[in-house]
């Protein structure tokens, strides 16, 4: 039988180690630093964000030869390209009429590779 919402046992506010919550709650980050975490991995969370944010930690990349590495048009690369720069996690430059993209910094580099390799230790 299935219980109803109001059937659940619930946690009352009683605290049972409250010096741990007391610690936790001294560096818990700010809402608004969680919320952008959050949004942050949700820009990760697309294939093919990964897919450029892994060429680019190799080399700095302009949108022709990333669409073609990828085989996507240059529209949906440019795309792509504009959420992960409002994310800044790519940041670009321009060499007449060529933009060429690479990664913001090395964190971004970092957070992938780990990511990565995180991954792959599972398979």
């Amino acid at each position: 039988m299935k219980k109803t919402k109001e059937e659940l046992p619930i946690c009352e506010s009683k605290a049972i180690h409250n010096e741990t919550i007391q610690k936790v709650k001294k560096s818990f980050p700010k809402e608004e630093i969680i919320t952008d975490t959050a949004d942050f991995f949700k820009v990760l969370g697309d294939a093919t964000r990964m897919k450029i944010l892994s060429a680019l930690f190799r080399e700095e990349m302009c949108v022709c030869d990333i669409a073609n590495l990828l085989a996507m048009t240059q529209s949906a690369i440019s795309h792509q390209l504009r959420v992960l720069k409002q994310t800044r996690l790519v940041k670009y430059r321009k060499e007449g009429k060529v933009v060429y993209y690479s990664l913001e910094d090395e964190h971004v580099k970092h957070i992938v590779e780990e990511a990565i390799s995180h991954i792959s230790e599972k398979k």
